[in-house]
Order: structure tokens, then C-alpha cells, then sequence
């Protein structure tokens, strides 16, 4: 008989709300234990910068630029070259041949793709040590500087995305402030702002969350 494999416990640090260490917690592998699928994530990060196009660049055609009407000038005994109408491309002020004009850049992508795409972002993220889960924040009210000493106390020096399980007015506002962090709600979880952000700060209420809306 073949052996069993046993899984492998995904375990990283914890801190409580004022950022002191208060042991580990164990990550879902169904989440962060993947292994990364390289062109999955690449087509979704893609789609992701694609469906965030406006696409209303618009240029005019000779058919919606002032002018026209009469000739300009006589067909022959100029000298020059031949035209109908000031509204031609080649007329200074013409119309646009092969301009840019409204379109849809959406890309459509299966929702297990998207959903692979994702736990393999969150699988590299964890296999270089980029996790951390935070008990609470120890927050009454909106304080930016309370924010920053608590992520630099968990030991965050770089770009950080602040992962809750719901919308939390005091901590939005106290991270407003700071051009290096961002908050996301764990359903709203993308791959721009992970591929964006160096560290994932994720509250342990968003654990299960997680795992329940991409597993």
C-alpha cells in the first residue's frame, strides 16, 4: 500500500492588536498552499489591467469635423495638388484616417481560472514569508500615527495590504494617509494589489473568508 502523505501546516506569526508577537496561526493550504500556476496568473493580472481601461479615447473622422462644402479652391491652373474638401486628412485641420476610437477592452476569464490565479498569488506570497495575521487593531478612533507604529512594530517596512473581513471606517481613515498601505476587503482581493503590495497583513477574521469565497 502507498504511503499517506501528510499535509504540510502552513504556520505563520501572529500579533495582537498593538503589534506585539502572540504566536502562530496555521493558514489554509487549501489557499496558500499551492503550487503556483506562472500563466494563469499572468492572463489574470492582464485581464485585470485590461477590464481597467476606460477605452474613450475618441479621434474625428472627416465625417465629424467642422468645414466642407465648397471646393477650396479650383480643380486646375494652381499648381497644386487636387481637393474636395477642407475636410480631407491631408488638410490641416482634416479629419483622422485610422484614429483611436471608443472600444471595450474587457477580457473574459473562466472564474476557476480566476479564482487558481488567485490562490497562487497568495501561495508565492506565503512561500517567501510576505504573511502575517493580526488578531485586531487596537484602534478607537481614525490615528494615522497609531497605524504606521503598529504595522512597524510587526515589523512591516515595506508596501503593505491590510486585509479585513469587512469595512472598518477607523482603520480605512487611519490608512488613507499612507502612500505604502492600502486596505481590501477579503472578498474584494485581487491580484493587481498583491502583485502592487510587498507584505499581506491579513486580519484572522478574514481567514476563514477567504476560504470559503476562493477555495
Amino acid at each position: 500500500m502507498a504511503e499517506k502523505v501528510e499535509k504540510t501546516t502552513l504556520s505563520v506569526s501572529s500579533y495582537d492588536g498593538q503589534g506585539a508577537p502572540s504566536g502562530e496561526v496555521d493558514l489554509p493550504e487549501s489557499i496558500f498552499g499551492q503550487t503556483p500556476h506562472m500563466a494563469v496568473m499572468h492572463q489574470a493580472y492582464l485581464r485585470q489591467l485590461a477590464n481597467a481601461r476606460q477605452g474613450t479615447a475618441d479621434t474625428k473622422t472627416r465625417a465629424e469635423v467642422s468645414g466642407g462644402g465648397a471646393k477650396p479652391y479650383r480643380q486646375k491652373g494652381t499648381g497644386r495638388a487636387r481637393h474636395g474638401s477642407n475636410r480631407e486628412p491631408s488638410m490641416v485641420g482634416g479629419g483622422t484616417v485610422f484614429g483611436p476610437q471608443p472600444r471595450s477592452y474587457a477580457q473574459r476569464m473562466p472564474r476557476k481560472m480566476r479564482r487558481l490565479a488567485l490562490r497562487s498569488a497568495l501561495s508565492v506570497k506565503a512561500e517567501e514569508g510576505k504573511v502575517s495575521v493580526l488578531e485586531g487593531f487596537g484602534l478607537e478612533e481614525p490615528k494615522t500615527r497609531t497605524m504606521v507604529e503598529l504595522l512597524r512594530t510587526m515589523g512591516v517596512e515595506e508596501t503593505v495590504l491590510l486585509v479585513l473581513p469587512a469595512s472598518n471606517r477607523v482603520v480605512s481613515r487611519s490608512v488613507d494617509n499612507l502612500p505604502w498601505a492600502k486596505v481590501v476587503l477579503a472578498h474584494n482581493l485581487n491580484l493587481y494589489d498583491i502583485f502592487t503590495h510587498e507584505q499581506l497583513v491579513i486580519a484572522k477574521d478574514a481567514l476563514e473568508l477567504l476560504e470559503e469565497t476562493f477555495a
